[in-house]
This record gives C-alpha cells, sequence and structure tokens, in this order.
C-alpha cells in the first residue's frame, strides 16, 4: 500500500514541469447520439485541416503516376495517426494539458523539448504550401481558364536549334503569358494568406470559429465530391479504387521515396496536425480541458484565461464513469468523424481523378482539382467549372485556415508552457502571444511561397511531418506509461502501435531524406 502512494505522488509532481493541480472531472453530457453533436468538434477541425493535403494534392498526384495499388499506404497511415490521435487525447483529458506539453515533462526538460518542437513546427508549417494551391483555383474562377505554364528551357533551345522562328515567337509568347499568370498567382496567394489572418480573429475562442467554418467547409466537399463521383464514374472503377486500400504491400518500381513518404506523411494529417488535435479537444472542453481555459479570439471573446499547468482527476468510481462517457465522445470524433472522412475523401477524390485523368498525368504544377472542373465542364456541364473550381478552393483554403492554426497555436502553447517569460509578457494574455506570432508568420509567409511550387512546398512539409510522427510516436508512449495512473492508460497493443507508428514513419522519413541528399550530391 506504501509503495502505490509513493508511486502516486511520484506520478502527481508531473515530472520536468510543475505539480498538477486535482479537480473533479467534469460530468459530460448524458451520452446519446444527439448529445454528440453538441459535444464533438476537433475532428471536423482536423478533418478539414487534412482534406486539401492528402487528399486533394498527393493522393490523386500519387495514384494516377503509380496506380491504385499504392493506396493501402493511406489505410495504414489512417489507422496508425488515429491510434496517434487517441493517445495524444487520452492524456489530455486527464490533465487538461495538450500532448505537448506532456512531452515536454519527460527528461530533458521543458526547455529541451519546447525548443525543439518550436523548431520542428516551424520547419513542418512555416511556408504556407496551401495557399498557392488555393490560389489556382480562384485564379481558374477568376479568368476562367487555367494558369499558362512557361515553357521549359529543354524546348526553348530545341526551338532555337531549329531556327523555325514561327516556334520561337509561340514559346515567348507562352513565356511572357505564365510570367504574367505567376503575377496574377502571386497576388491571390498574398490574398488567401490575408483573409487566413481575418479569419483566425473572430469567433469568441478560436476553436470556435474553425469548428463553425470546418463543418460548412466540409458539408460543401463531400456533398459535391459524392455527387460527381455518382454521376460520372461507373461502377467498375469504385471497387478497382477499393480493392487498392487492402492491396497491402504493392510497392510500383520506379516510384520516388519523396513523394511515397509524403503521401504516407499526409493521408491523414501528420506530424503536428496530429498533435494539435489535444489543443483543440482542450480549447472545446473535453475532460479536463474544461477546467483549464482557451485561447481567445481577438474580436468577441469573453475574458477568458488559460492555466500554463494542467488539472488531474482522482481515480474514483464516479470519475472513471465520468471518463467513460468522454471517451466514447471522444470516439465518435476520432473514428467516426475524422478517420472516417480522411478514408470517404481520399477515396472520393482518387476515384474521381482515375476516371477523368489520364495515366501518368503530371498533376504536380497545376493539381487534381484543374484538370477535373475543365475536364467535367467540357464533357458534362459548363457550371462543373465553377462548382469544381469552388470545392477545389474550400479543400485547400480549409486546409490553409487549419495549418495556419496549428502553426500558431503550437507555438503559443508550446512557448507558454516553458516560459514564465512569456506568460508575464503583454499582461499575460495568451491571446497576445497568439496573434504576435500570427503577424510575424503572415508577413514570413508573403515572402515564402516564392521558395516554389504548391507541391514542392508540399512534399518538403510531408518528410518533416514524418519526422515528428516518428518522434512524438515514442514520446507518447512514454507520456502515457509513466504519467498517467495505471486505470488510465493504454492497452498493450496500443502501446506496441505507437512504436509500431514510430518506427514506420521513421524508416519512411529516412528512406525519402536518404535519397534527396544523394540526388544533391549526384
Amino acid at each position: 500500500m506504501n509503495d502505490q502512494s509513493n508511486s502516486d505522488s511520484k506520478r502527481l509532481l508531473g515530472g520536468q514541469l510543475p505539480p498538477w493541480e486535482v479537480a473533479e472531472l467534469p460530468e459530460p453530457l448524458p451520452f446519446s447520439f444527439r448529445n454528440a453533436f453538441k459535444v464533438i468538434g476537433p475532428g471536423a477541425i482536423m478533418l478539414a485541416a487534412s482534406i486539401g493535403g492528402g487528399e486533394w494534392l498527393i493522393g490523386p498526384a500519387t495514384v494516377i503516376k503509380h496506380g491504385p495499388g499504392v493506396l493501402w499506404i493511406a489505410t495504414v497511415a489512417i489507422v496508425l495517426q488515429l491510434i496517434f490521435n487517441l493517445e495524444g487525447i487520452r492524456y489530455t483529458l486527464y490533465t487538461g494539458e495538450p500532448a505537448i506539453s506532456g512531452i515536454m515533462r519527460l527528461k530533458p526538460g521543458c526547455r529541451f523539448w519546447g525548443g525543439a518542437y518550436v523548431l520542428l513546427t516551424a520547419m513542418q508549417l512555416g511556408v504556407p504550401a496551401l495557399a498557392p494551391a488555393a490560389a489556382v483555383t480562384v485564379f481558374g474562377m477568376m479568368m476562367d481558364r487555367v494558369p499558362v505554364e512557361a515553357p521549359e528551357d529543354k524546348e526553348l533551345r530545341e526551338a532555337e536549334k531549329s531556327g523555325d522562328a514561327t516556334v520561337s515567337a509561340g514559346l515567348q509568347q507562352r513565356r511572357e503569358r505564365a510570367a504574367s499568370d505567376r503575377g496574377k498567382l502571386l497576388k491571390i496567394t498574398y490574398g488567401i494568406i490575408v483573409v487566413t489572418l481575418l479569419m483566425l480573429m473572430f469567433g469568441g475562442t478560436i476553436e470556435r470559429m474553425l469548428e463553425w467554418s470546418s463543418w460548412f467547409m466540409i458539408a460543401y466537399i463531400f456533398i459535391f465530391l459524392i455527387a460527381v463521383n455518382v454521376w460520372f464514374v461507373p461502377s467498375e472503377q469504385w471497387l478497382i479504387t477499393l480493392r487498392g486500400f487492402v492491396s497491402f504491400g504493392e510497392w510500383p518500381q520506379g516510384v520516388e521515396p519523396l513523394l511515397m513518404a509524403t503521401f504516407f506523411a499526409t493521408a491523414g494529417s501528420g506530424g503536428i496536425g496530429n498533435l494539435t488535435i489535444s489543443n483543440w479537444v482542450r480549447d472545446k472542453g473535453f475532460g479536463m480541458g474544461a477546467v483549464v481555459g482557451a485561447i481567445p479570439s481577438a474580436v468577441g471573446a469573453k475574458e477568458i484565461r488559460l492555466s500554463h499547468v494542467g488539472k488531474v482527476f482522482a481515480i474514483t468510481l464516479d470519475n472513471m464513469r465520468r471518463w467513460r462517457i468522454w471517451w466514447r465522445y471522444v470516439v465518435i470524433d476520432q473514428v467516426w468523424v475524422w478517420a472516417l472522412g480522411c478514408f470517404c475523401g481520399m477515396f472520393l477524390n482518387v476515384n474521381l481523378a482515375q476516371a477523368i485523368i489520364k495515366p501518368g498525368t503530371d498533376l504536380s504544377k497545376i493539381g487534381a482539382g484543374a484538370f477535373q472542373a475543365q475536364y467535367m465542364a467540357e464533357n458534362f456541364w459548363s457550371a462543373l467549372w465553377i462548382l469544381g473550381l469552388l470545392n477545389g478552393f474550400w479543400i485547400l483554403f480549409s486546409t490553409q485556415l487549419g495549418n495556419t492554426d496549428v502553426l500558431i497555436r503550437t507555438l503559443t502553447d508550446t512557448l507558454w508552457t516553458a516560459s514564465s517569460r512569456v506568460r508575464t509578457w503583454r499582461d499575460g494574455s495568451i491571446a497576445k502571444v497568439y496573434y504576435s506570432l500570427l503577424f510575424v508568420f503572415t508577413a514570413w509567409g508573403l515572402v515564402a511561397v516564392h521558395l516554389g511550387s504548391a507541391m514542392t512546398l508540399f512534399k518538403y512539409l510531408g518528410t518533416m511531418a514524418g519526422v515528428v510522427m516518428a518522434i512524438a510516436g515514442v514520446q507518447l508512449y512514454l507520456v502515457n506509461t509513466r504519467l498517467l495512473p495505471r486505470e488510465l492508460q493504454p492497452s498493450w497493443w496500443r502501446k506496441a502501435a505507437l512504436l509500431i507508428c514510430s518506427l514506420a514513419y521513421g524508416t519512411m522519413s529516412l528512406i525519402a531524406i536518404t535519397d534527396v541528399v544523394r540526388k544533391w550530391f549526384a
């Protein structure tokens, strides 16, 4: 008995951060599907933030290039990320702290891990990769065409060698039109980044604004995708696509490791996004998140304070009853909203792409959305040009919006937890910390979009996401086995799945990074 008491006391010290306070676990609404719609929400935010990258950009690009047999990678990725998400949320339900705070309680301490995750977050999400992709859809709606692609240097050299003045003049004219289109795309991209900033300033709490907008965007996206899949895609294609999700082990020849690593990381959410689900769960008020506060918005918010240290509850029969109800709501939010939404989003996007895009088409410059909208408008109904581009815009903009919040929220929460100096800065207001960082990274984003195309930037994002998953999987295993009471710890197979997640993402990222380095020195 004394040994058990000493073990509990040691656990409550909370590792490398100040010890938790003890409070009662809040009573959830009685479990019902009706109440579930009132309680859930973080899964919708995460789905909206996920669907633009893996499901809209990388998924179709990978499958059109290598065939539907690679879709089993998406199955494995979503299942592993689902378990990862649930284990991050498990910590938050017990402590009211986001998962990264739990990681900062591990040795060598909060400053080390806080600094590491600030760096990893900035490296993964510091470049607004989805804003240029969303700009293409807006350009299409405004100009009633896709942007002109500049001729490659090889084409220009061959035209000069041939001496054909007509061909050379045509290529030169195309180059000038492409330059003009790039200028327009850049201005639209700037506008999207600024609109993102403005949206994050309203809603009471930032989580609430994201939740409302996410449900709207998800509704439009899935209604449109289901309609056009039923309309355009033959039943035999549906079966081919479905088989791809269970064709485990199929690996195409000549595959680009960087593309596959990005597909594996972003078929779902990927990296920092998976960790941030626990931040949204806290702000929504799940479990002990209801007693620690939230990050308020800049406009329309009541006075809300956020504690930098969580609160835990005693293991009693009544608290365990409440815990089980909270966990059932978490399962609905993550399994039936986020994971199922990711599977459906990947299936519908890829299924449509295979039906109307020629295998082997390079989608890296414009993306599947513009091709799909153009094809449907030319062959079926002209209004589908606007409707298809609008669908692509909501998909990409929702991810741009979510990724921006993930970036700023993770940096804010990490600094807020790790630094007493940050907690006393600007009258101790976490909202001021959040919006100061948001303005800084908005300004940086206006510069960073010049660094490469949307697909190039997104591959970089995906590689870093895999690195984060590899590191954080092991850390969540340690957090949930060392800091949680025995009654709340994950089962053995969940612990094993976290380690498998780290191993899988670590291996894939290592292969991709090795291949990139080899090509640099070749």
